[in-house]
């Protein structure tokens, strides 16, 4: 037999996406039979499939603990660094700035400094993350970067944080603002230029079209040029989809590839400037949620990263 508490952190999930997490080696089919037969319980009451937990919630479950190990807590973060530059904390959110090099992700390699490592062992150190007292839940982050692309990364600490700020990102109401360099400029001053997109997995490269393709989906990408020094150019780029390598695939699309970009850029222009690293930079967050959500009092704020390195060397 099984008991677990439901916390604030597993509350608002249903019963068999809870017990999928708490006890990750139950089979599912195994899972779903038990709650047919009444052997998986909530406050001592047989439950249904889609039955939410709440806070404080006993959840039983009658089964051998041979088939249903507890979910394992994974303390390997605690071999990477806790350094982060912070750039807003509170007791929701963390905002970070991610420096170029690092993975957001493991990408499977027996690595294992990531940013989200990185968070997880920042947040143990102030004790506000103890997996021992998580069933389901662990710190996440709600956008990424390439390993190459550096700036702003927003991470959740709680699940209801999690579940707000993936909503918002779904919705369109977290505004992501990049700054780059392109090796020519763009074809206006200022624009939003759409088109269609589609990734190759097997390559890791992406293909644009102006027309509609079955298999491309659309893709939406403002840009506004900052300042010009001979053919490079400071811009500005706002993501209103967020489309694999979308700003570098894009911005070549149109004849203003991103300085250092080793996969669409100009390779003459990167080895004439000395830069094998795209330059670009996620720069400012800027939040529009409705006034009811709970995570409203983010919309006050301007969140900007400090210069990117880049920026500095060629526009300063």
């Amino acid at each position: 037999m099984k008991e677990f508490i439901i916390n604030e952190n597993d509350s608002g999930q249903r019963v068999d996406k809870f017990i999928s997490k708490a006890l990750p080696t139950l089979p599912k089919s195994m899972m779903y039979r038990l709650i047919r037969k009444k052997d998986i319980k909530i406050n001592g009451k047989r439950c249904d499939i889609a039955d939410r937990l709440n806070t404080g919630d006993k959840v039983t479950v009658y089964v051998k603990d041979e088939v249903s190990a507890e979910k394992k807590h994974d303390m390997s973060f605690l071999k990477c660094s806790a350094d982060l530059d912070v750039i807003y904390e509170d007791e929701n959110v963390l905002i970070v700035s991610k420096p170029i090099g690092l993975d957001s992700h493991s990408n499977g390699s027996p690595m294992t400094d990531t940013l989200i490592d990185r968070i997880k062992h920042y947040l143990y150190n102030k004790k506000e993350y103890l997996p021992e007292s998580e069933s389901s839940f662990a710190p996440a982050l709600c956008s990424r970067l390439d390993r190459n692309t550096c700036g702003l990364v927003t991470a959740a600490k709680n699940a209801a944080a999690l579940r707000e700020l993936n909503e918002a990102i779904r919705s369109g109401s977290i505004h992501k603002i990049y700054h780059c360099i392109t090796t020519s400029p763009p074809p206006k001053k200022e624009d939003v230029i759409t088109a269609y997109h589609q990734k190759d997995e097997s390559r890791n490269l992406v293909k644009i079209s102006d027309s509609p393709i079955d298999g491309y989906k659309p893709i939406k990408t403002g840009y506004r040029i900052i300042e010009q020094r001979g053919k490079l150019t400071l811009a500005e780029i706002t993501l209103y989809t967020g489309r694999t390598h979308q700003i570098r695939a894009h911005m070549a699309h149109i004849g203003a590839p991103v300085l250092g970009d080793g996969k669409y850029g100009n390779i003459a222009a990167n080895k004439r400037c000395g830069v094998f690293r795209q330059a670009l930079c996620a720069y400012e967050l800027r939040f529009d949620l409705p006034d009811g959500s709970p995570f409203s009092y983010l919309n006050k704020l301007k969140i900007t990263d400090n210069a990117p390195d880049f920026e500095k060397r060629f526009f300063s």
